[in-house]
């Protein structure tokens, strides 16, 4: 019987963590329709200052890679694929915010978000171990995966112009991404030392909290 991988242990050991991000009240909202126009526009408009500022971080973990990894090629091609995603993606929310009247350049950056924001910056350090990074960066799109692959299946209620969102991010395209990254997350992990792997694990659920107040903040709370 093969070995479970890090990454899979932390999700069995922190699962209600994990479910408060992934099976959040804003996300039960959005897969049984009762969610409400100003939360749909207050994560829109979010979201798109978030990314704007992940992108970096996406850049920071490339760079950690390129310097670091032992398949520093494989790694590379992964991450590179992940960032030109994301400039597709904030060419996305532009689109969609005109379709709402939100106007992007006059939104602040609430609470929540700066805090997540913050702790991404703070992971770009040059001191921040490689797999640190990468587990942050894997956290944050699988809970993001998951999240929305749960308002897409079947006998969901999930409203239309939500129904497109979730099909972006939480179908088979994005699934792989995210399983490729927990692969290299695991991958890494069993040459780490026992500190690092506990500063991952850290990350890991620093992350998982981020991801729920971002929900709280989107529902409004």
């Amino acid at each position: 019987m093969q070995e479970i991988g890090m990454s899979e242990k932390w999700l069995r050991k922190h699962r209600s963590v994990y479910n408060s991000a992934t099976k959040h009240p804003f996300i039960l909202s959005i897969r049984n329709g009762t969610v409400q126009s100003h939360s749909f526009k207050t994560w829109l408009a979010q979201d798109y200052l978030f990314i704007r500022e992940f992108l970096p971080f996406n850049a920071s973990v490339m760079i950690k890679a390129c310097k670091e990894s032992d398949d520093s090629d494989d790694d590379v091609e992964v991450i590179l694929g992940g960032i030109a995603s994301l400039n597709d993606d904030i060419s996305w929310f532009k689109r969609e915010a005109n379709k709402w009247d939100i106007h992007l350049s006059e939104v602040v950056p609430q609470k929540a978000n700066k805090d997540y924001c913050r702790l991404l910056e703070s992971l770009m350090s040059s001191d921040v171990e490689y797999s640190v990074a990468l587990t942050a960066l894997w956290a944050c799109g699988v809970v993001y995966q998951e999240s929305l692959a749960y308002c897409i299946e079947e006998g969901s209620k999930t409203p239309l112009e939500w129904k497109k969102i979730c099909e972006k991010w939480g179908t088979e395209g994005f699934g792989q991404y995210c399983q490729s990254l927990q692969k290299m997350v695991d991958r890494r992990l069993l040459k780490a030392s026992d500190e690092e792997v506990k500063k991952a694990e850290v990350v890991f659920l620093r992350i998982l909290e981020h991801e729920v107040e971002f929900w709280n903040m989107s529902c409004g709370n």
